[in-house]
Protein backbone atom coordinates (compact mmCIF):
# COMPACT_ATOMS: atom_id res chain seq x y z
CA UNK A 1 0.00 0.00 0.00
CA UNK A 2 2.97 2.62 0.79
CA UNK A 3 4.35 1.78 -2.94
CA UNK A 4 1.04 2.92 -4.29
CA UNK A 5 0.79 5.76 -2.34
CA UNK A 6 4.09 6.67 -3.37
CA UNK A 7 2.97 6.23 -6.80
CA UNK A 8 0.01 7.94 -6.35
CA UNK A 9 2.57 11.18 -5.11
CA UNK A 10 4.78 11.02 -8.11
CA UNK A 11 1.87 11.02 -10.28
CA UNK A 12 0.90 14.27 -8.45
CA UNK A 13 4.29 15.61 -8.60
CA UNK A 14 4.49 15.07 -12.53
CA UNK A 15 0.61 16.70 -13.03
CA UNK A 16 2.77 19.57 -10.66
CA UNK A 17 5.64 19.87 -12.90
CA UNK A 18 3.22 20.79 -15.70
CA UNK A 19 2.23 23.52 -14.60
CA UNK A 20 5.58 25.51 -13.60
CA UNK A 21 6.55 24.06 -17.11
CA UNK A 22 3.81 26.32 -18.36
CA UNK A 23 5.15 29.01 -16.97
CA UNK A 24 9.07 28.05 -18.30
CA UNK A 25 7.88 28.06 -21.64
CA UNK A 26 7.17 31.28 -21.71
CA UNK A 27 11.06 32.31 -20.48
CA UNK A 28 12.39 29.97 -23.05
CA UNK A 29 10.45 32.00 -26.02
CA UNK A 30 11.99 35.13 -25.17
CA UNK A 31 15.36 34.16 -24.28
CA UNK A 32 15.13 32.16 -27.71
CA UNK A 33 14.58 35.32 -29.46
CA UNK A 34 16.25 37.90 -27.67
CA UNK A 35 19.09 36.46 -25.37
CA UNK A 36 17.35 37.82 -22.18
CA UNK A 37 15.74 36.38 -19.51
CA UNK A 38 12.33 37.99 -19.18
CA UNK A 39 11.79 38.80 -15.64
CA UNK A 40 8.38 40.03 -16.51
CA UNK A 41 6.98 36.44 -17.27
CA UNK A 42 5.03 35.63 -13.99
CA UNK A 43 3.26 38.80 -13.89
CA UNK A 44 1.99 38.65 -17.37
CA UNK A 45 0.54 35.45 -16.47
CA UNK A 46 -0.88 37.32 -13.63
CA UNK A 47 -1.97 40.47 -16.02
CA UNK A 48 -3.46 37.93 -18.52
CA UNK A 49 -5.88 36.17 -15.36
CA UNK A 50 -6.56 39.50 -14.51
CA UNK A 51 -7.73 40.71 -17.80
CA UNK A 52 -9.32 37.30 -18.36
CA UNK A 53 -11.21 37.77 -15.43
CA UNK A 54 -12.32 41.29 -16.19
CA UNK A 55 -13.32 40.44 -19.68
CA UNK A 56 -15.71 37.74 -18.56
CA UNK A 57 -17.46 39.42 -15.73
CA UNK A 58 -18.29 42.64 -17.81
CA UNK A 59 -15.64 45.12 -15.11
CA UNK A 60 -14.64 48.27 -15.94
CA UNK A 61 -11.04 49.00 -16.29
CA UNK A 62 -9.89 51.75 -14.14
CA UNK A 63 -13.15 51.89 -12.46
CA UNK A 64 -10.90 53.22 -9.29
CA UNK A 65 -9.63 55.92 -11.26
CA UNK A 66 -12.94 56.97 -13.29
CA UNK A 67 -14.82 57.11 -9.65
CA UNK A 68 -11.90 59.04 -8.16
CA UNK A 69 -11.63 61.60 -10.74
CA UNK A 70 -15.47 62.04 -11.62
CA UNK A 71 -17.42 60.68 -8.46
CA UNK A 72 -19.40 58.21 -10.05
CA UNK A 73 -19.78 54.29 -8.63
CA UNK A 74 -19.38 52.62 -11.70
CA UNK A 75 -17.69 49.16 -11.63
CA UNK A 76 -19.50 46.53 -14.08
CA UNK A 77 -20.98 47.30 -17.72
CA UNK A 78 -23.69 45.20 -16.81
CA UNK A 79 -22.61 42.16 -18.71
CA UNK A 80 -20.97 39.08 -18.88
CA UNK A 81 -18.73 37.03 -21.50
CA UNK A 82 -18.17 33.65 -22.41
CA UNK A 83 -14.91 31.66 -21.77
CA UNK A 84 -13.89 30.95 -25.09
CA UNK A 85 -14.37 34.13 -26.45
CA UNK A 86 -12.70 36.10 -23.16
CA UNK A 87 -9.91 34.03 -24.15
CA UNK A 88 -10.14 35.17 -27.51
CA UNK A 89 -10.06 39.01 -26.29
CA UNK A 90 -7.24 38.36 -23.98
CA UNK A 91 -5.57 37.28 -26.73
CA UNK A 92 -5.77 40.46 -28.35
CA UNK A 93 -4.81 42.34 -25.35
CA UNK A 94 -1.52 40.67 -25.10
CA UNK A 95 -0.73 41.19 -28.82
CA UNK A 96 -1.23 44.62 -28.17
CA UNK A 97 0.64 44.57 -25.20
CA UNK A 98 3.15 42.70 -27.52
CA UNK A 99 3.31 45.56 -29.65
CA UNK A 100 3.52 48.06 -27.15
CA UNK A 101 6.82 46.47 -25.53
CA UNK A 102 8.42 46.41 -28.73
CA UNK A 103 7.40 50.11 -29.68
CA UNK A 104 8.34 51.18 -26.35
CA UNK A 105 11.31 49.56 -24.86
CA UNK A 106 13.02 47.13 -27.15
CA UNK A 107 13.48 49.08 -29.95
CA UNK A 108 15.31 51.42 -28.03
CA UNK A 109 17.60 48.45 -26.93
CA UNK A 110 18.48 47.00 -29.94
CA UNK A 111 22.44 45.83 -29.66
CA UNK A 112 22.50 46.67 -26.36
CA UNK A 113 24.15 43.93 -23.84
CA UNK A 114 22.03 41.25 -22.43
CA UNK A 115 22.06 42.85 -18.43
CA UNK A 116 20.21 46.07 -20.29
CA UNK A 117 17.13 44.05 -21.56
CA UNK A 118 17.46 42.08 -18.17
CA UNK A 119 16.98 45.35 -16.37
CA UNK A 120 14.02 46.42 -18.70
CA UNK A 121 12.35 43.67 -18.41
CA UNK A 122 12.63 43.62 -14.47
CA UNK A 123 10.76 47.50 -14.89
CA UNK A 124 8.34 45.86 -16.99
CA UNK A 125 7.40 43.48 -14.12
CA UNK A 126 7.24 46.05 -12.12
CA UNK A 127 4.53 48.44 -14.71
CA UNK A 128 2.78 45.47 -15.35
CA UNK A 129 1.68 44.35 -11.58
CA UNK A 130 1.09 48.24 -10.54
CA UNK A 131 -1.32 48.97 -14.29
CA UNK A 132 -3.10 45.01 -13.47
CA UNK A 133 -4.11 46.81 -9.88
CA UNK A 134 -5.17 49.68 -11.34
CA UNK A 135 -6.73 48.51 -14.34
CA UNK A 136 -8.69 45.58 -12.84
CA UNK A 137 -8.16 45.96 -8.72
CA UNK A 138 -6.26 44.29 -5.82
CA UNK A 139 -9.29 41.79 -4.57
CA UNK A 140 -8.12 38.12 -5.24
CA UNK A 141 -10.45 36.83 -8.03
CA UNK A 142 -12.00 33.65 -9.10
CA UNK A 143 -11.42 32.34 -12.28
CA UNK A 144 -13.52 29.69 -14.26
CA UNK A 145 -13.27 29.34 -18.51
CA UNK A 146 -15.24 25.47 -17.77
CA UNK A 147 -12.40 23.59 -17.08
CA UNK A 148 -13.48 20.20 -15.12
CA UNK A 149 -11.82 20.54 -11.38
CA UNK A 150 -12.07 18.19 -8.42
CA UNK A 151 -11.01 14.48 -8.42
CA UNK A 152 -11.02 12.26 -11.52
CA UNK A 153 -14.25 9.52 -10.82
CA UNK A 154 -12.74 8.07 -13.85
CA UNK A 155 -8.73 7.76 -12.75
CA UNK A 156 -9.81 6.73 -8.88
CA UNK A 157 -12.19 3.84 -9.97
CA UNK A 158 -10.22 2.47 -12.71
CA UNK A 159 -7.15 2.82 -10.33
CA UNK A 160 -8.95 0.82 -7.35
CA UNK A 161 -10.19 -2.36 -10.00
CA UNK A 162 -6.43 -2.47 -10.99
CA UNK A 163 -4.90 -2.29 -7.94
CA UNK A 164 -6.90 -1.82 -4.67
CA UNK A 165 -6.44 1.96 -4.50
CA UNK A 166 -7.60 4.39 -5.83
CA UNK A 167 -5.80 7.41 -7.17
CA UNK A 168 -6.42 11.09 -6.24
CA UNK A 169 -5.69 12.94 -9.92
CA UNK A 170 -7.33 16.55 -10.46
CA UNK A 171 -9.33 16.74 -13.56
CA UNK A 172 -7.37 20.16 -13.91
CA UNK A 173 -3.92 18.93 -13.74
CA UNK A 174 -5.17 16.19 -16.31
CA UNK A 175 -6.18 19.26 -18.97
CA UNK A 176 -3.44 21.12 -17.77
CA UNK A 177 -0.89 17.92 -19.10
CA UNK A 178 -3.01 17.67 -22.24
CA UNK A 179 -2.94 20.89 -23.00
CA UNK A 180 0.91 21.68 -22.17
CA UNK A 181 1.89 18.65 -24.61
CA UNK A 182 -0.29 19.83 -27.68
CA UNK A 183 1.52 23.73 -26.80
CA UNK A 184 5.16 21.99 -26.49
CA UNK A 185 4.04 20.02 -30.07
CA UNK A 186 3.32 23.17 -31.71
CA UNK A 187 6.50 25.49 -30.58
CA UNK A 188 8.58 22.60 -31.41
CA UNK A 189 7.49 22.52 -34.69
CA UNK A 190 7.33 26.55 -35.23
CA UNK A 191 10.76 26.96 -33.73
CA UNK A 192 12.34 24.31 -35.80
CA UNK A 193 10.49 24.10 -38.99
CA UNK A 194 9.55 27.71 -39.84
CA UNK A 195 11.09 30.42 -41.43
CA UNK A 196 9.87 32.68 -38.68
CA UNK A 197 11.58 29.69 -35.63
CA UNK A 198 14.85 30.21 -37.81
CA UNK A 199 14.65 34.13 -37.83
CA UNK A 200 14.01 33.95 -34.35
CA UNK A 201 17.27 31.50 -33.27
CA UNK A 202 18.93 33.97 -35.77
CA UNK A 203 17.80 37.62 -33.90
CA UNK A 204 18.86 35.74 -29.99
CA UNK A 205 22.37 34.98 -31.27
CA UNK A 206 23.15 38.66 -32.75
CA UNK A 207 20.66 41.35 -33.23
CA UNK A 208 22.82 43.71 -36.09
CA UNK A 209 23.85 40.61 -37.97
CA UNK A 210 19.98 39.58 -38.07
CA UNK A 211 19.62 42.98 -39.29
CA UNK A 212 22.03 42.73 -42.13
CA UNK A 213 20.64 39.90 -43.62
CA UNK A 214 17.08 41.35 -43.79
CA UNK A 215 15.74 40.05 -40.93
CA UNK A 216 13.14 42.61 -39.31
CA UNK A 217 13.92 43.18 -35.53
CA UNK A 218 10.54 44.70 -35.24
CA UNK A 219 8.28 41.70 -36.51
CA UNK A 220 10.36 38.97 -34.59
CA UNK A 221 10.17 40.89 -31.18
CA UNK A 222 6.13 41.77 -31.41
CA UNK A 223 5.89 37.84 -32.98
CA UNK A 224 7.63 35.96 -29.66
CA UNK A 225 6.67 38.57 -27.41
CA UNK A 226 2.63 37.63 -28.48
CA UNK A 227 3.49 33.67 -28.54
CA UNK A 228 4.99 34.55 -25.33
CA UNK A 229 1.73 36.22 -24.00
CA UNK A 230 -0.54 33.53 -24.80
CA UNK A 231 1.25 31.16 -23.18
CA UNK A 232 1.14 33.42 -20.18
CA UNK A 233 -2.31 33.49 -20.53
CA UNK A 234 -2.62 29.63 -20.35
CA UNK A 235 -0.76 29.47 -17.25
CA UNK A 236 -2.64 32.27 -15.81
CA UNK A 237 -5.48 30.56 -16.51
CA UNK A 238 -4.62 26.77 -15.07
CA UNK A 239 -2.67 28.51 -12.27
CA UNK A 240 -5.75 30.84 -11.71
CA UNK A 241 -8.15 28.54 -11.76
CA UNK A 242 -6.77 26.17 -9.28
CA UNK A 243 -5.91 28.95 -6.35
CA UNK A 244 -7.11 32.35 -7.31
CA UNK A 245 -6.05 35.29 -9.29
CA UNK A 246 -4.44 36.98 -7.02
CA UNK A 247 -0.88 38.89 -6.82
CA UNK A 248 1.06 35.83 -5.52
CA UNK A 249 0.16 34.42 -8.74
CA UNK A 250 3.30 36.20 -10.29
CA UNK A 251 5.51 34.47 -7.71
CA UNK A 252 5.44 31.31 -9.82
CA UNK A 253 8.07 32.84 -11.57
CA UNK A 254 10.23 32.18 -9.14
CA UNK A 255 9.45 28.14 -9.21
CA UNK A 256 10.24 28.32 -12.78
CA UNK A 257 13.66 29.18 -12.64
CA UNK A 258 14.57 26.04 -10.83
CA UNK A 259 12.98 24.01 -14.25
CA UNK A 260 14.98 26.14 -16.24
CA UNK A 261 18.26 25.94 -14.86
CA UNK A 262 17.53 22.15 -15.43
CA UNK A 263 15.93 22.01 -19.17
CA UNK A 264 17.85 24.74 -20.36
CA UNK A 265 17.17 28.29 -21.40
CA UNK A 266 17.38 27.56 -25.04
CA UNK A 267 15.12 24.39 -24.96
CA UNK A 268 11.25 23.69 -25.45
CA UNK A 269 11.13 20.36 -24.59
CA UNK A 270 13.62 21.07 -21.70
CA UNK A 271 11.23 23.13 -19.87
CA UNK A 272 8.63 20.45 -19.91
CA UNK A 273 11.59 17.52 -18.82
CA UNK A 274 12.76 20.49 -16.27
CA UNK A 275 9.08 21.05 -14.90
CA UNK A 276 8.32 17.07 -14.65
CA UNK A 277 11.74 16.50 -12.46
CA UNK A 278 11.17 19.59 -10.44
CA UNK A 279 7.18 18.69 -9.60
CA UNK A 280 8.11 15.03 -9.07
CA UNK A 281 11.35 15.09 -6.96
CA UNK A 282 9.86 17.66 -4.76
CA UNK A 283 6.66 16.05 -3.94
CA UNK A 284 8.94 12.45 -3.43
CA UNK A 285 11.38 14.54 -1.56
CA UNK A 286 8.68 15.78 0.62
CA UNK A 287 7.55 12.58 1.59
CA UNK A 288 10.48 10.39 1.89
CA UNK A 289 13.00 12.86 3.65
CA UNK A 290 10.62 15.78 4.98
CA UNK A 291 9.64 13.84 7.95
CA UNK A 292 13.45 13.32 8.40
CA UNK A 293 14.44 17.17 8.50
CA UNK A 294 10.99 19.17 9.85
CA UNK A 295 9.43 18.86 6.75
CA UNK A 296 8.33 22.01 4.67
CA UNK A 297 11.12 20.97 2.05
CA UNK A 298 9.19 21.56 -1.26
CA UNK A 299 10.06 25.47 -0.49
CA UNK A 300 13.41 24.97 -1.26
CA UNK A 301 13.92 21.70 -2.74
CA UNK A 302 13.77 22.46 -6.60
CA UNK A 303 16.59 25.72 -5.77
CA UNK A 304 18.99 22.94 -4.57
CA UNK A 305 18.94 20.75 -7.49
CA UNK A 306 19.25 23.39 -9.66
CA UNK A 307 22.02 24.46 -7.54
CA UNK A 308 23.58 21.04 -7.98
CA UNK A 309 22.71 21.13 -11.74
CA UNK A 310 24.59 24.56 -12.11
CA UNK A 311 27.84 23.35 -10.56
CA UNK A 312 28.03 19.88 -12.80
CA UNK A 313 25.93 21.25 -15.69
CA UNK A 314 25.09 24.65 -15.85
CA UNK A 315 23.63 24.86 -19.66
CA UNK A 316 20.92 22.08 -18.18
CA UNK A 317 19.85 18.78 -19.59
CA UNK A 318 18.77 20.11 -22.98
CA UNK A 319 20.95 23.71 -23.00
CA UNK A 320 23.28 24.35 -25.80
CA UNK A 321 26.86 24.02 -24.79
CA UNK A 322 28.29 27.73 -25.37
CA UNK A 323 32.38 27.24 -26.14
CA UNK A 324 34.25 30.25 -26.95
CA UNK A 325 37.89 30.54 -28.58
CA UNK A 326 40.19 32.19 -26.58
Amino acid sequence: MEFLYASEILLNGLMAGVMYSLVALGFVLIYKASGVFNYAQGVMALFAAMTLVGIMEGRVPFAHLINAAFGTHVSSFGWTVPGLLGIALTALVMVGLAIAIEKLVLKHLVGQEPIILFMATIGLAWFLEGLGDVMWGADVKSLDVGLPQGISETVETATNNWLGYGFFIDRLDIWATLIAAVLVAALVGFSQYTKQGRAMRAVADDHQAALSVGISLQFIWIMVWSIAGFVALVAGIMWGTKSGVQFSLSLIALKALPVLMLGGFTSIPGAIVGGLIIGMGEKLFEYFVGPMVGGATENWFAYVLALIFLVFRPQGLFGERIIERV
